[in-house]
């Protein structure tokens, strides 16, 4: 529940929010005419709270649209800066005491046309997904009751009941002509009331991956979804046995029971279905263009909830994707990785609205023939309450996919730099590489918010270096050539991160404006003891001379391995055998004792 002082939400997924809009609008609310059914509720709202205005918001893509409204002349508004979104993305209620002191939302439109007290509970359907918020606004600054939060949120809960009882009572899918979700948890309960403690077998079958749907509506439009979704209704319905039901779970989604007569181990139920698939993806007119798969999961009745089972079966189709038959029983053991997943995901979330969670560690990077220490890298860490100390490299890929990258990456950049500054000051004067993604480099705005930063602390460019992996700035070359030209000729450096993992050519290497390339510790790891590795790095500390950089190799934990490097001609290293990740503190005492440092 948020409170005054409320801030905007991070980045939300995209997909999460296209299949939120999609369950807006399958409502069929947006830009529809007035209706006493709901005005009546926002008359109550407003009475209530003894407020001049009140609403049912609902948030579109790019806008607040109001299905009903008391003491507001506009139909809709900017969704920008409008609390009624945080609310949808959020589904939580939300109060701002006085929008003009907020410091999020004192430069809205609602604060520039005199509002100052709003409060929004979400309106939020039974799959989950917060489609506005039941809202109220005054002209003055004002505190809630709880009683008063509990009346937002119970007039939240009528006007969902309106919404269900005007479109959820329908129990068939206009485009299937199935039974829909609704039905199937309708049945489902029926069937745990019934038959509690018994074995049942439910399969779910996927007609096509997401970013598929989104490419053939994008081309073909809504009628090809459609026509997609009427074929494989009636193929699947084909398939089972007279007096079986199919249900249309979900847009792209069909399942049903399993007779308690056919054992869905069999070879033989698993051909049957993977026969289907290839029936299917030849029969409609989605061949070659979508991939289906089957789910299977087993329950026991009573136990589980029906999203519980619809949600095991989905997370079976998902990884029957991987196979060749692409028909795949739920594994609790995959399950446990996701739900890890999906923790660690919410959990970083979470972390960058509570930064004291995360901190930066910096590991020291030795000149070879000196024994100096010429610089360090600066690396992320995060710890949760609940998860405890997460590696990096866990959370980083995950982090690395979604739109919390950009924050992460700003944030990471803006401590490095300024612990950078702190250095400078104090007289040492190192190297310091900090990581980003190929997201962040082609970001609008990337490089010159970076060189704010530098500014901003009063840093020596030149000391600054970023990393980027080979494989990432292969993703667009040409855009990051551009954004790495103009970051170079600010005097940053560009390091290669973990060459030789990637697929990047030799010809595109040669013409990045880099300095730096640092071998990833997997191909230093055995250095001393494999001659087929040692002649791999060496070709590679060649080739990087030919080509004028410094070649730094990570990883290196022995004696041994740094003996060879030197022999080969590489310049720096990091790694365990000089030291671990360090505290800034921690680092300014290691380079006064140690002995490779000074």
């Amino acid at each position: 529940m948020s409170f005054s002082n409320a801030s905007p939400c991070l980045p939300l997924d995209p997909a999460i929010e296209a299949l939120r809009l999609s369950a807006l609008r399958r409502l069929n609310l947006l830009d529809t005419p007035p209706s006493e059914a709901f005005d009546r509720i926002t008359r109550l709202a407003s009475q209530i709270f003894h407020l001049p205005i009140a609403a049912i918001s609902l948030t579109d893509s790019d806008r607040q649209w109001f299905k009903s409204r008391v003491g507001v002349d506009h139909q809709q508004i900017p969704r920008h800066l409008a609390p009624c979104a945080q609310v949808a993305e959020t589904s939580d209620l939300l109060v701002i005491s006085d929008l003009q002191a907020d410091g999020a939302y004192s430069r809205s439109l609602l604060a520039d046309r005199g509002i100052r007290f709003y409060a929004g509970a979400p309106l939020i359907t039974d799959d989950g997904y917060s489609l506005g918020a039941m809202c109220v606004l005054g002209t003055e600054p004002r505190q809630i009751s709880v009683e008063e939060r509990k009346a937002l949120q119970d007039l939240a809960a009528m006007v969902m009941a309106q919404i269900e009882l005007r479109h959820a009572l329908g129990r068939i899918d206009p485009v299937s002509g199935l039974p829909n979700r609704t039905q199937f948890r309708e049945d489902f309960d029926d069937i745990a009331r019934d038959s509690a403690g018994q074995m049942a077998d439910l399969v779910l079958l996927n007609i096509a991956r997401p970013e598929e749907v989104a490419i053939a509506a994008r081309v073909m439009g809504s009628d090809y979804i459609d026509t997609l979704i009427k074929g494989a209704a009636e193929m699947i319905s084909a398939l089972l046995p007279f007096g079986r039901q199919v249900y249309h779970v979900g847009e792209m989604q069909f399942a049903f029971f399993v007779p308690h007569d056919i054992d869905i181990g069999s070879d033989t139920y698993r051909d049957d279905l993977t026969n289907f698939l290839s029936e299917y993806e030849y029969g409609v007119d989605s061949r070659f263009v979508t991939t289906a798969s089957f789910g299977i999961t087993q329950f026991l009745i009573g136990s589980q909830t029906y999203a519980d089972v619809l949600r095991m079966a989905h997370s079976a189709s998902q990884d029957a994707l991987e196979l060749v038959s692409r028909v795949n029983t739920y594994s609790s053991r995959q399950d446990v990785t996701w739900r890890r997943r999906f923790a660690v995901l919410h959990g970083f979330s979470s972390a960058l609205k509570h930064t004291d969670r995360l901190h930066l560690v910096y590991q020291p990077r030795i000149d070879i023939v000196s024994g100096k220490c010429v610089g360090a890298e600066a690396l992320l860490r995060w710890t949760d309450p609940e998860l405890g100390i997460v590696s990096p490299a866990e959370f980083m890929p995950i982090v690395e996919h979604s739109a919390m990258i950009h924050l992460t990456t700003a944030w990471v950049l803006n401590k490095a730099i300024e612990q950078l500054g702190i250095w400078q000051r104090a007289g040492l004067h190192l190297q310091l590489a900090i990581n980003i993604s190929a997201v962040n480099l082609l970001e609008p705005g990337f490089a010159q918010n970076l060189f704010n930063t530098i500014e901003r602390y009063g840093v020596d460019a030149t000391c600054v270096e970023l990393e980027i992996t080979e494989s990432a700035l292969m993703t667009k070359p040409v855009e990051a050539h551009h954004a790495l030209n103009r970051i170079v000729a600010y005097g940053i450096r560009i390091a290669i991160d973990d060459f030789g993992t990637g697929y990047s050519s030799l010809a595109y290497l040669q013409k990045l404006p880099a300095q730096i390339l640092k071998i990833d510790g997997t191909f230093v790891k055995d250095l001393s003891k494999d001659d087929r590795q040692r002649a791999l790095v060496l070709a590679m500390i060649k080739m990087s001379h030919e080509l004028e950089y410094t070649v730094v190799a990570e990883g290196v934990e022995s004696e041994a391995i740094l003996t060879c490097l030197k022999e080969m001609g590489c310049n720096e290293a990091q790694g365990y055998f000089f030291s671990q990740p360090l505290l800034p503190g921690e680092f300014l005492k290691w380079k006064s004792e140690s002995p490779v440092a000074s």
